[in-house]
């Protein structure tokens, strides 16, 4: 039986957690980045996001991939730190909040990035095996499909069904959570998937 007792006393330690998550996973890579590569404002070319796939389209892509680093492992260190000094279970609450902050980050007008790169850095955080999952389902449907966006859609949302295999339920819901928070921001790409429009991997990009 849950203490629930002990879960409302808690309640200011998971509100920290999921502040600490959101500052680290606010940090926007991409724009900073950019900015010190001497680049353009990302938030005025393409989609107008921050994340690593908009970095690319400057054409650099050695800055899209550090951007792709950096906003997984900003993801990775919420949930380290958060479980190393506050507990599993607060970390849980960190990782959300690292999600979140990447999505809006409020020195951003609350407009950040799509969430894929943070959700795999998140997903580290927790498992490992997880991460080899999500990787082996992106490469085989990407392989297939040739669909970055389809891929990284239908890995998130395998991913609860993972953990809740590998006995971490808590987890699970939180990926859950996130999964529904990636697919929201991703719509625009659902509706071109679903048009045909979508741009394939290897393909210029005809719309931002």
């Amino acid at each position: 039986m849950t203490d629930w007792s002990g879960v409302l006393a808690m309640w200011p330690v998971f509100l920290a957690a999921l502040a600490i998550g959101y500052v680290f996973g606010s940090i926007p890579f991409g724009l900073l980045l950019t900015r010190r590569a001497g680049g353009p404002d990302i938030r005025a070319i393409g989609s107008g996001n921050i994340g690593a796939t908009n970095v690319l389209r400057t054409g650099r892509k050695g800055l899209a991939a550090a951007t792709l680093l950096a906003d997984m492992l900003k993801g990775t260190a919420a949930v380290v730190l958060t479980r190393h000094f506050l507990g599993a279970e607060p970390a849980i609450a960190a990782g959300f909040g690292a999600l979140l902050g990447h999505l809006f980050p409020a020195w951003l007008g609350f407009r950040g990035g799509k969430g894929v790169a943070t959700f795999i850095g998140v997903l580290l955080g927790f498992s490992w095996i997880a991460v080899l999952v999500y990787g082996a389902i992106w490469i085989g449907i990407a392989a297939i499909t040739r669909y970055s966006s389809l891929s990284g859609l239908l890995a998130c949302a395998v991913t609860p069904g993972v953990l809740w295999a590998l006995g971490n339920p808590s987890a699970a819901a939180l990926f859950f959570a996130m999964a529904v928070l990636v697919f929201v921001m991703h719509r625009a790409n659902i509706a071109r998937l679903i048009a045909g429009t979508e741009t394939r991997i290897g393909q210029s990009a005809v719309k931002p």
